[in-house]
C-alpha cells in the first residue's frame, strides 16, 4: 500500500513535467535541438542586414558644326561697262554642349522581416517594414523579395545583397523633407516646360 502511495504522485509528476517540456519546447517541433534557430516557414522572422552602396556616373560630351554656302555669279558685258551682279549666301551653324551626372548613395542599417510565402523549391519570401519618428521627421524603410535558406546565417539574418527579387524604400516626411522639396512656382514651371 505504500508502494501504491509512492507510485501515483511519482506519475502525477512525470507527466505534468513531460507536458510541461513539450510545451517549451513546441516551437521547435520541426527543429533540432542542435541546430541553428533560422526562419525557415511562413510567419518565421528574419533579420535583415541591409548593407546597400551604390555609386554612379555618367557624362557626356556633343559637339555639332555645320557649314553652308551658296554663291552665284553672272557677269554681262553690254558693251562698255561689265555688270557683274553676283549673289553669295553662307551660312554657319555650331553647338557644343556637355553634360555630367554624378550619384552616390549609401544605406546601412538592420530590418526584422517576416517570412510570408514559401515557394515550391524552398525559398521564402519576405516582407519588412520599420517606421520611425524623431523630431516630426517620419522615416519608413520597406524591404521585400526572396530569399535562399543558404543564404541565411547562423544568426538568423541574411545580408541584403543576397537578397533576390529585392525592393528597397526607404520614404521620409517631415519639415525637412517638406523644405527640400521644390516651391509651387517652380512646380507650375516645370510642368510647363
Amino acid at each position: 500500500m505504500k508502494s501504491y502511495f509512492f507510485a501515483v504522485p511519482l506519475c502525477a509528476a512525470l507527466a505534468f513535467s513531460a507536458q510541461t517540456a513539450h510545451a517549451q519546447f513546441q516551437e521547435n517541433v520541426r527543429r533540432s535541438l542542435f541546430s541553428d534557430q533560422k526562419a525557415f516557414d511562413v510567419g518565421d522572422a528574419v533579420t535583415i542586414l541591409i548593407v546597400e552602396s551604390t555609386e554612379a556616373d555618367n557624362q557626356a560630351t556633343t559637339s555639332d558644326s555645320r557649314s553652308t554656302s551658296l554663291g552665284a555669279g553672272v557677269d554681262i558685258n553690254t558693251g562698255g561697262t561689265p555688270v557683274d551682279p553676283s549673289v553669295s549666301i553662307s551660312s554657319n551653324n555650331e553647338f557644343r554642349g556637355k553634360g555630367q551626372t554624378t550619384r552616390q548613395e549609401r544605406l546601412r542599417t538592420k530590418l526584422s522581416a517576416r517570412v510570408v510565402a514559401m515557394e515550391k523549391n524552398g525559398n521564402m519570401r519576405i516582407e519588412g517594414r520599420r517606421t520611425t519618428q524623431i523630431n516630426g521627421e517620419s522615416q519608413t524603410i520597406t524591404i521585400t523579395g526572396v530569399v535562399r535558406p543558404a543564404d541565411i546565417q547562423s544568426d538568423n539574418s541574411v545580408l541584403s545583397y543576397h537578397i533576390s527579387e529585392m525592393t528597397l524604400v526607404y520614404e521620409g516626411e517631415g519639415t525637412i523633407t517638406t523644405a527640400q522639396e521644390p516651391g509651387l512656382i517652380t512646380k507650375f514651371l516645370r510642368m510647363l516646360f
